[in-house]
């Protein structure tokens, strides 16, 4: 603008009327447009935009609040320590038994001790008689044998090669009935095989078998007391092996 206001004089002096008033008119512009510039810039006028006024904006926040800390455990009481429970031992008890039926046993085992007890002294009153039956029949045989001897020739009888006098028993007692086996009712058969010395004692006895196993103590023990009239073989006494002797066990 201001090159334009200084070429304004020339333009003045140019012969056109026209082109003098029209660049008259423009410079008369300019200067008033500069002057209308001039006087805004003192009065604080400024060439920036005015800021246009932003939205008013509310901000909000979400503020997560610390969960409340957990309140103290009550602190428990002390307690007395419970005393264990006393242990019961349990006393063991005897088995209720009926005094009707031990009565019953105790008659019945006294019933089977009395009938061993007679058997016994019927078994020995018949060895007895059996033995007073065998003196007298050799007494008798030999009183017959004199008698034959008188009645025949007084020719001397030869005299024989050997005496074959068999062993005979003198004494057999009878063995204890077990006190288990009568109050178990227990029957049955034991023998027994031993040699008989030339003293006639019993020697090496030994039980054979089907012997129950309660007979064998009471039947060993009474082969050991019998005793027999020993074997004599020309004139000398000799062992006689191998003798056999049964005991029957029996409760009447």
């Amino acid at each position: 603008m201001t090159a334009m206001s200084m070429r304004s004089p020339a333009l003045a002096l140019a012969p056109n009327g026209d082109g003098f008033w029209r660049k008259s008119l423009a410079a008369s512009l300019a200067v008033a447009l500069h002057g209308a510039v001039a006087v805004a810039l003192m009065l604080g006028w400024s060439t920036e935009r005015p800021g246009v006024d932003a939205p008013r904006v509310m901000h909000t926040q979400l503020v997560v609040l610390p969960a409340p800390a957990p309140a103290p455990a009550p602190i428990p009481e002390p307690v007395a320590a419970a005393l264990p429970e006393p242990v019961v031992i349990p006393v063991p008890t005897k088995p209720t038994v009926d005094p009707q039926v031990q009565a019953q046993k105790l008659e019945k085992a006294a019933l089977a001790r009395k009938r061993v007890e007679e058997k016994k002294l019927e078994q020995q009153q018949r060895m007895a008689t059996e033995q007073r039956n065998r003196e007298l029949e050799q007494q008798r045989l030999s009183q017959a044998r004199a008698a034959s001897e008188k009645a025949r020739a007084p020719v001397p009888a030869p005299t024989p090669a050997f005496d074959s006098r068999q062993y005979q028993p003198l004494s057999k007692a009878a063995p204890d009935y077990p006190e288990r086996a009568l109050d178990k009712n227990i029957e049955g058969d034991c023998s027994v095989e031993y040699t008989v010395n030339t003293q006639g004692h019993v020697e090496n006895p030994k039980v054979l078998d089907g012997c129950h196993p309660l007979f064998i103590r009471p039947s060993l023990a009474a082969a050991n007391t019998f005793r027999y009239q020993p074997r004599i073989v020309d004139g000398k006494a000799v062992a006689v092996p191998a003798v056999r002797n049964t005991f029957h066990y029996r409760i009447k």
